[in-house]
């Protein structure tokens, strides 16, 4: 029997730069602490809120460390470990576990892409190198492949294949997956803007963006939906969502980013190609944050 690694909302947590450039494992701790005081269910490190294509293998493989112990077993840890290699991947995969980490997150092939079949078979061979759960990540409006239904349904047959952050966007294939699936992976949305639709279907929770900015909130929605009030749940939802478009008013996470900084978590440094958004976009996401009740 699978177990399910978090129910409710894991927040995909930012990097921390300082005005250079450089991982600033101070603000890091500081932000898991707001996050685990706030009342996180999960925390996801190195993932693409992360920014952690521009980070080097020293730096990947210290800030997930560095995250577990500063966790030390309070929330579960999930590691983003993807690749578009899949040596490279297994690699990751085997540190985050070795280190600590409760479970990792392997986004599909980006660039190279990969047939149904080639998706199998490089999820399967990752799952096999490793003793921790697997979380896949679909995100197609990024990486230029999707993963179908009946592709989960095969990888749902492997025992460290336990769920899916599902951000294609499209309900009617995720509709077609859960029927396919019969309860054998948990559902997560990547989509803060269709967390209670994704509930509705069976989901397990969230891995949000938002939460980095109102973890509180944005668990409420799930805790609200999971005691049955899901009137209340669908509420809180439109109610945020000015914040969530402002949030992805431009490519994430530039805009959460900016939103952090203005928190006082990070210097407003992203890692070319990606910059400080443009001032008009950031009024409107500062404007969008107040009317949220963001304290900052």
């Amino acid at each position: 029997m699978k177990s399910t690694i978090f129910t409710g909302v894991a927040t995909a947590l930012i990097t921390p730069f300082d005005s250079k450039g450089r991982i600033d494992y101070g603000k890091f701790a500081e932000l898991i602490e707001f996050q685990i005081a706030e009342g996180i269910n999960a925390l996801v490190v190195c993932g693409t809120t992360g920014e952690a294509s521009t980070m080097t293998d020293e730096e990947h493989e210290t800030c997930i460390t560095f995250a577990v112990k500063q966790v030390n077993g309070r929330v579960p840890v999930i590691a983003g470990a993807g690749s578009n290699d899949t040596a490279y991947a297994v690699n990751l995969a085997r540190h985050a576990c070795a280190v600590g980490s409760d479970a990792v997150l392997m986004v599909t092939p980006y660039y190279n892409k990969a047939t149904q079949k080639g998706l199998v078979r490089m999820y399967t061979e990752i799952a096999d190198a490793i003793d921790k759960p697997m979380i896949l990540y679909n995100v197609p409006s990024r990486t230029g492949v999707n993963i179908e239904p009946q592709t989960y349904r095969a990888l749902a047959e492997h025992p460290n294949i336990v769920a899916f952050k599902e951000a294609n966007g499209n309900l009617s294939k995720i509709v077609d997956t859960m029927a396919l699936l019969d309860g054998k992976l948990d559902l997560y949305s990547g989509n803060d803007d269709q967390i209670v639709p994704l509930l509705a279907l069976g989901g397990k929770g969230v891995i949000s963006v938002l939460s980095n900015v109102l973890p509180r909130q944005t668990v409420a929605i799930c805790d609200r939906f999971f005691r049955g009030d899901v009137a209340g749940a669908t509420a809180l939802q439109l109610s945020l969502m000015p914040l969530i478009h402002a949030l992805f008013s431009e490519v994430n996470p530039v805009p959460v980013k900016a939103a952090m900084a203005r928190m006082g978590y990070t210097e407003n440094v992203l890692r070319s190609p990606l910059y400080p958004m443009e001032e008009e976009n950031e009024r409107k996401l500062i404007e969008a944050m107040r009317l949220a009740g963001v304290s900052f």
